[in-house]
């Protein structure tokens, strides 16, 4: 690696927010180094993990038209203790939502994980870290006075699927009706779809997000950018992927609050 190369690898770390790297230890390095019969190249693994298995079946949405305005706490009260299905059987608190009623910009992720279901907020562990680091960051490198209680951030599922599994098309279908509600009640000037499953949620594709991110789509007079789940962009090897998440971001940021 080159001292330019390197040194635009730390600018952009420095923009996400990041202060200190960590050094392994050279026998780490040689073991990672060594060839393995059965390794992907960084660039399948980047595509296998961004992009649905061809069998998932995708749930069908059909939200009623015409529905009176409602509130989030009205959403949230009618959900109660939810048990309509079987992601209730394992959860510890059920994850709603949190961030501003009024937010102009709404982030939809997949579902909760282990931190989350203890906590019942969504994207508090790494990967919540990562987005609040990406959305303050990038805010304040473009000029844009912008704080995570600023926006709205939810999930397509409100109860953490075991051992972090993908939701199954029946699990989304449930919870997408709640979803679809909050979105309504919210009516931001622009959603920003956070990995693939949440793509098939909002948009019904099957197309992976590297074939669909970064592009405007649409969610009943909504415009959408798909990007990357900050989930996908703490693994290893996705120096490419996260700077194609950074530059969706700022494309959201300078449509929303410009």
């Amino acid at each position: 690696m080159t001292r330019e190369e390197l040194r635009k690898y730390l600018s952009y770390y420095q923009d996400l927010g990041i202060r200190t790297l960590y050094r392994r230890e050279p026998a780490v390095l040689e073991a990672e180094a060594a060839p393995q019969p059965v390794a992907a190249s960084a660039e399948a693994s980047a595509r296998t993990a961004a992009e649905p298995p061809p069998s998932v079946s995708l749930p069908l949405y059909t939200p009623a038209a015409g529905q009176p305005s409602e509130t989030l706490e009205q959403i949230r009260a009618d959900i109660g203790d939810c048990r309509r299905c079987r992601l209730h059987q394992g959860r510890n608190k059920i994850v709603f939502g949190t961030g501003s009623p009024e937010a102009k910009l709404v982030f939809v992720g997949e579902g909760p994980g282990a931190d989350e279901d203890a906590q019942g907020l969504p994207f508090v562990g790494r990967a919540g870290q990562l987005l609040t680091q990406m959305i303050e960051n990038t805010a304040s490198k473009e000029g844009i006075p912008l704080r995570r209680d600023d926006v709205y951030i939810c999930n397509v599922v409100k109860c953490r699927p075991p051992e972090n599994r993908t939701p199954e098309p029946d699990e989304m279908a449930t919870c997408g009706e709640f979803l679809f509600r909050q979105l309504a009640a919210i009516r931001p000037r622009a959603i920003c779809v956070l990995g693939g499953t949440a793509a098939r949620a909002l948009l019904e594709t099957r197309l992976g997000v590297t074939k669909i991110r970064g592009k405007w789509d649409d969610w009943r007079g909504i415009p959408v950018m798909v990007t990357y789940h900050p989930s996908f962009l703490l693994r290893p090897y996705n120096q490419q992927a996260k700077r194609e998440a950074w530059e969706d971001l700022k494309k959201v940021l300078h449509y929303v609050y410009d």
